[in-house]
């Protein structure tokens, strides 16, 4: 009696953990499409464009959820989400993924209810100064006033850095990014911080953009990763290897103009898995045998993500940096799909 108590408990027990588990996944399948929190006028990253369609790398990482989930990247819902409220909306379920400008934090991953995925921009927090002031280095900025966004990390890690190296400054903190932003274009300090995609990003938005330069330094390593709710690891390991699918294509060379013809006559066991050749690697996440294959034909591979919105033929003109293929001197990299 005592055995079959236990099978039973063991049974819910299990029937419990997969249903928690499918909730996100079942609930997005239910309504048609995915809700995906994104930063406010972000350029680059998340913005309307002149034809009023929503466009950036974050949106991009939005549809690529949608493609892999329903054969189709449209199928997603954006809903702009301010930085002070995004958390909070994640956890009550006002929104299944969060593809915003947070920083990884032990804080932030531990305790508040939401889950760090897989990074998808490696940045590093740095400093916007005017040209005419001829500032060269950070050390430059010593005694000098810092704006910075009211609450976030940026403002802790300037008090870390500038104690460190027995430099004094002044801060100056405003409530949002567009307020940091405005003060600083109003001369109200001398220097702007943020992470360095996010001040190319913002810069864009200043009254004279070729008036300003990025120093040299970053200041601190950044981290910018998907964000999900903690309690739903089937989601969590769905939006990460969605990521990981746009990198591993990247890797083997597959991008959204060959990808027909490589699924067609490749003999690479690895490259069939990923396209849904032979083995159905989606079943373990809920998806169609094609998830990956869907991905890249209809978003693209991580490179052509990254250089059709940040890359140096954009407004933003950044470099892959850390954001290269670990084989070209960067840190991005996809486990084996096996």
């Amino acid at each position: 009696m005592r055995a079959g108590i236990f099978a039973l408990g063991a049974a819910l027990v299990v029937a419990g953990s997969l249903g928690a588990q499918a909730g996100t996944l079942d609930d997005v399948k239910q309504r048609g499409s995915v809700v995906c929190g994104v930063a406010p006028n972000n350029p680059g990253f998340s913005f309307a464009s002149a034809d009023g369609e929503n466009r950036g790398f974050d949106v991009d990482f939005c549809k690529a959820l949608g493609a892999a989930i329903f054969g189709d990247p449209a199928k997603v819902t954006l809903k702009v989400v301010q930085p002070r409220d995004a958390f909070t909306t994640l956890t009550t379920g006002g929104v299944d993924v969060l593809t915003h400008r947070f920083s990884w934090t032990f804080n932030r991953d531990n305790g508040g209810g939401i889950e760090f995925t897989q990074p998808v921009f490696f940045d590093g927090q740095a400093f916007m100064v005017r040209k005419a002031d001829g500032i060269k280095s950070v050390k430059e900025l010593d005694g000098g006033t810092i704006c910075a966004a009211q609450g976030t990390t940026t403002e802790l890690n300037v008090a870390d850095y500038f104690r460190e190296h027995g430099l004094t400054y002044k801060i100056a903190t405003f409530d949002g990014t567009d307020a940091t932003r405005l003060a600083y274009d109003e001369g109200r300090c001398d220097a702007w911080t943020n992470d360095r995609g996010s001040l190319a990003s913002r810069g864009q938005g200043l009254k004279n953009p070729t008036d300003h330069i990025i120093l040299p330094e970053n200041i601190s390593k950044e981290a910018i990763s998907p964000i999900v709710r903690d309690n739903d690891p089937q989601w969590s390991h769905l939006v990460k290897w969605v990521v990981f699918s746009t990198i591993a294509a990247e890797e083997r060379g597959i991008n959204s103009a060959n990808v027909d013809e490589i699924r067609a006559a490749s003999t690479d066991p690895e490259i069939k898995r990923l396209l849904g050749v032979g083995d159905d690697l989606g079943q373990k996440i809920g998806l169609s045998p094609e998830w990956a294959y869907n991905v890249i034909k209809q978003v693209g591979n991580y490179g052509e993500i990254f250089e059709r919105n940040l890359g140096t033929e954009t407004p933003l003109g950044l470099e892959r940096g850390l954001n290269a293929l670990w084989t070209n001197g960067g840190v991005m990299m996809a486990p084996p799909f096996r």
